[in-house]
C-alpha cells in the first residue's frame, strides 16, 4: 500500500506540520511559531486562533513543498502540548479568552481554595491538586472571561479545539491520554467525574468525548487545501506521543523528553499505581479499548532555561552555543540555577517559590552561568527518575529520550553521568509527532505495528566518577532544600 501520513504537532512554542512516507521516513516538516503572551503578572498565554490559522499554514506549506500528490495522503495524526486549556463558543469556535499555557500558575488561588479535597482529587485523577493541569485553568478562564450565560461553551485541551476547528464543529472530541492530564477525568472509571468537575464548577457538557487514541475523531481537508477530506486518527499528549514512538509499549520502559518543559514517563502496564511521592498516575493510552497506565514526572523549565539565557540574559548567540560554551566553565565552580520560575514540579510540587542562583563565587562567569543553566535541566530529570525507580522498585536500565536538546552532547553526557545510565538518542528529534504518525498509519492500515521498533540510536555511556557525581547532586540537593525552606 503507497502513501503518506501527515501529523500536525502542535507545541508550546509552535506548531509544525510532518509528512511521513510509506515507510515511516520524515519527507518533509514545516514550522509556524506563535506569540508567548506574557503578562504583568506573570500569566502566560497563547492566542488560540493564531495557532489554528498556523496549523492550516504549517500544513498548507508542508505539503506544497515536498511535492507530494496530496491526494495519497491517507491520514493525520495529532499530538499536542496537554494541559494547556481553553474555553470557546461551540456555534462560532471562537476561545472566549487566551488559552491559559500549562506553565502558567495564575490558578493557584483556585487549587489552594480545595486543599481539603487535594487526597480525593488524587486518589480519583491520579494527579496532585495543582495549578499545572488543566481544571484549575478552565476554572480560571470561566470566572475571569465576563458573562457567557447565554452561550453553549466547549472547553478543553488544544487537541479537542484544533479537531473542532479542523472538522467545522462537527467533532468534539479528546482522548484518554489527554482527557487524564485534566485533572477532570477519573482514571480508574475511565470517565470525567461528576464530583471533581463540580469542585471546579465546571460543567461536565462543556467537555468533549473521550475516545481511544487511534479512533476516528473525525475528517478534515484543512479549509478545502485538500482535495478530499481525510480521516484523523491518532491524537496523543505530546509526550505520550513520543513515549508511543520511541516504542515503549511495555511495562517498565521509560522515556524522557526535552522540550521546553520535560516529561519523565514509565509505562505501567494495564493497572494504575498512585505515587506517594510526588510522581503522578496518569494513562499512557487506549486502543482498541484496551488502556495503558504510566507513572509520570513533569517539569516546568528545561528547554526553556536555555531559551530565557539567549533571549533575557543574552549570555549565547542561540541555544546550539549552550554545551560548548558549558564544557569551557571552571569545573570547581559549585554555581547551581534552580529554574523555578513558576514553581517547582515534579516531585517537589511548590508553586510558592521562585526561582534561584545558588551557590556563586566571586569567580562564577558566562560559561559558569551556561554550565549551570545546562546542568539544571538533568539535574531535575534526575530527581524524577530516582523517585521513579523507587516507586516501581527497580532500577532503569536504559533512558530513551527525545527532544531538541537531545542534540546537545555536553547535556546528554552530563544526564548519563548523572543518572549513571545509558542514554538513548533516536535519530529524529520529533518524537511526539512521529508517535502520533505512526498511531494514525497503522490505524488506517499503512504502517504495521513493528514499524514502532525501527530506528537508529545514538547511546551515551555514563563515564563521571560516582564520587564527583554524588557530591554534585548533593550540591544541587542542598540548592532545592534551601529554596523549599525560604518559602
Amino acid at each position: 500500500m503507497s502513501g503518506y501520513i501527515l501529523a500536525v504537532d502542535q507545541s508550546t512554542s509552535g506548531t509544525k506540520a510532518l509528512l511521513f512516507d510509506r515507510n515511516g521516513e520524515i519527507i518533509q516538516r514545516s514550522d509556524a511559531a506563535h506569540r508567548q503572551i506574557v503578562s504583568e503578572e506573570g500569566f502566560v498565554s497563547h492566542d488560540a486562533e493564531e495557532i489554528y490559522k498556523n496549523t492550516l499554514e504549517a500544513v498548507r506549506d508542508c505539503v506544497t513543498a515536498s511535492g507530494a500528490d496530496s491526494s495519497q495522503i491517507k491520514a493525520l495524526g495529532v499530538s499536542n502540548q496537554r494541559e494547556t486549556a481553553l474555553v470557546w463558543d461551540r456555534k462560532t469556535g471562537k476561545p472566549v479568552n487566551h488559552a491559559v499555557v500549562w506553565q502558567c500558575a495564575r490558578a493557584a488561588e483556585i487549587c489552594k481554595s480545595l486543599e481539603h479535597w487535594g487526597d480525593f482529587v488524587r486518589k480519583t485523577t491520579g494527579l496532585n491538586l495543582s495549578p499545572y493541569f488543566s481544571a484549575g485553568k478552565i476554572a480560571w478562564v470561566l470566572q475571569n472571561s465576563g458573562d457567557h450565560s447565554g452561550e453553549e461553551l466547549c472547553a478543553g485541551t488544544m487537541d479537542s479545539y484544533l479537531i473542532f476547528r479542523l472538522t467545522c464543529g462537527k467533532s468534539f472530541k479528546t482522548d484518554y491520554s489527554n482527557a487524564a492530564r485534566t485533572q477532570l477525568f477519573d482514571i480508574h472509571n475511565l470517565c470525567w467525574s461528576k464530583k471533581v468537575c463540580e469542585l471546579f464548577g465546571i460543567e461536565g457538557h462543556m467537555l468533549p468525548a473521550v475516545c481511544d487514541s487511534n479512533s476516528l475523531f473525525g475528517t478534515t481537508d484543512f479549509e478545502g487545501f485538500l482535495p478530499a477530506p481525510i480521516p484523523i486518527y491518532g491524537v496523543l499528549g505530546d509526550s505520550n506521543g513520543a513515549l508511543y514512538g520511541q516504542g515503549c509499549i511495555e511495562p517498565g520502559m521509560v522515556k524522557a523528553t526535552y522540550g521546553t518543559g520535560s516529561s519523565v514517563m514509565m509505562n505501567i502496564g494495564a493497572q494504575p499505581v498512585l505515587s506517594e511521592k510526588g510522581l503522578v498516575t496518569s494513562l499512557a493510552w487506549s486502543m482498541n479499548g484496551k488502556v495503558q497506565y504510566v507513572l509520570e514526572g513533569n517539569i516546568n523549565y528545561t528547554g526553556a532555561v536555555t531559551k530565557w539565557v539567549v533571549e533575557d540574559l543574552h549570555l549565547l548567540e542561540n541555544a546550539k552555543e549552550a554545551g560548548s560554551v558549558a564544557a569551557c566553565a571552571n569545573p570547581e565552580d559549585s554555581t547551581y540555577l534552580v529554574p523555578a520560575f513558576s514553581g517547582l514540579g515534579a516531585p517537589h510540587w511548590n508553586s510558592d517559590v521562585r526561582a534561584m542562583i545558588y551557590g556563586m563565587t566571586r569567580g562564577t562567569g558566562r560559561a559558569e552561568l551556561v554550565r549551570a543553566a545546562e546542568e539544571c535541566i538533568a539535574y531535575q530529570i534526575t530527581d524524577v527518575v530516582r523517585v521513579m525507580e523507587q516507586e516501581a522498585g527497580k532500577d532503569i536500565a536504559e533512558l530513551r529520550v527525545d527532544g531538541g536538546p537531545t542534540r546537545d552532547s555536553f547535556l546528554m553526557q552530563f544526564q548519563s553521568d548523572l543518572l549513571g545510565t545509558d542514554l538513548l538518542v533516536p535519530r529524529y528529534e520529533e518524537l511526539s509527532a512521529i508517535g502520533a504518525a505512526y498511531m494514525a498509519g497503522i490505524a488506517c492500515g499503512l504502517y504495521r505495528e513493528d514499524i514502532l521498533t525501527g530506528g537508529d540510536r545514538e547511546r551515551y555511556k555514563p563515564d563521571m566518577p560516582e564520587e564527583i557525581r554524588d557530591r554534585k547532586y548533593r550540591g544541587w540537593q542542598q540548592a532545592i532544600a534551601m529554596l523549599q525552606k525560604k518559602s
